[in-house]
Order: structure tokens, then sequence, then C-alpha cells
């Protein structure tokens, strides 16, 4: 089983939204067994709240729900857990390094390493801009899964695009 931790600063807007792209990716591909997929926060600022509700309604119109998820943050224990610490920009990870320390640090990865355009996925909290932040999620996510499962790029036509559209599940 491969355990993947999406990490950003307040877990309220884009590792919750990478978690819940993922968790259908997988779940479209039949691989639910194969993965085990949460996300959490760098900081203490948003623990125990819920997605904030520009990211919830952008998966929302992307037919995901993420009823039930609260802000919980990154613990070093979660570093042993997990497989793989799945960063959302440069100052996550950096965060992530200060958390993990040396042995986790070949599980540290940038969400858009996945992706051919390698960087951070800009914050929505600040630019409003949650379409883009989805773009970019979905777009690394499908980079993601392809190299965790070697496939090429899929066209099942329930899945999550990296152009950011998405057919009913």
């Amino acid at each position: 089983m491969t355990r993947i931790l999406f990490i950003c600063h307040g877990n309220i807007c884009r590792s919750p939204m990478a978690e819940f792209v993922m968790k259908k990716i997988v779940r479209d591909a039949g691989l639910e067994r194969d993965f085990h997929i949460e996300s959490a926060a760098t900081s203490r600022e948003e623990l125990g709240n819920p997605v904030y509700p520009p990211a919830r309604r952008e998966l929302e119109k992307h037919g995901l729900s993420c009823a039930g998820k609260t802000a919980r943050q990154l613990t070093a224990e979660d570093c042993g857990r997990f497989d793989l610490l799945v960063c959302m920009d440069g100052a996550n990870v950096r965060n992530v390094r200060r958390v993990a320390g040396p042995g986790g640090e070949g599980k540290i990865r940038l969400l858009l390493e996945y992706t051919g355009h390698p960087r951070d996925v800009a914050d929505p909290w600040y630019t409003g801009d949650f379409t883009a932040a989805w773009r970019d999620i979905a777009a690394g996510c499908e980079g993601l899964f392809r190299a965790l499962t070697k496939q090429s790029a899929r066209t099942d036509p329930g899945s999550v695009r990296a152009d950011g559209s998405s057919s009913p599940a």
C-alpha cells in the first residue's frame, strides 16, 4: 500500500483539494485498496477548521465532496507513517524537512514535480484563484498517479483531467 500525505500551510485549501482529487483518481482506477491518502498542515493556524468555502465549492464543481474534513497538523509520526510527503510549495517543503528530519528527505516532494512544469501551486487563499489551483492540483495528482502506477495518460471518462474538467463519477 502506498501512503500519501498532501501538505500545505493551513490544510484548508490546496492540500485537501489534492487529497480529494487523488482519492477520486485512485477510486476511478479501482485501486482504493492500494492507496491511503490524507492531507495535513505545516501550521497550527487552522486546526479543526473545515475546508475553506471557496475550495469546497471548487471541489463540488467537479463532483467531489470534502464533507467532514477538518484541518490537522503534520506530526513527526506522519513522517514515518507515510511513503510520500507531497507539498504544495517550497515553504511547505522547508517546514516538512524540519519536522521529518534527515530520515524523511527521500519522501518529500513538490506536487508539481510530477508535471512538465515543476513549480509551486499558488496559494488561492492569497490569489483568490481557486480554479487555477484546481488545474495545477489536478495536473500534479494525475502526474503523481502515473508515476506511482507507471501508467500513461488516462482517458477514463470519469477521471479528473489536468485541464480542470471532470466527468461525473
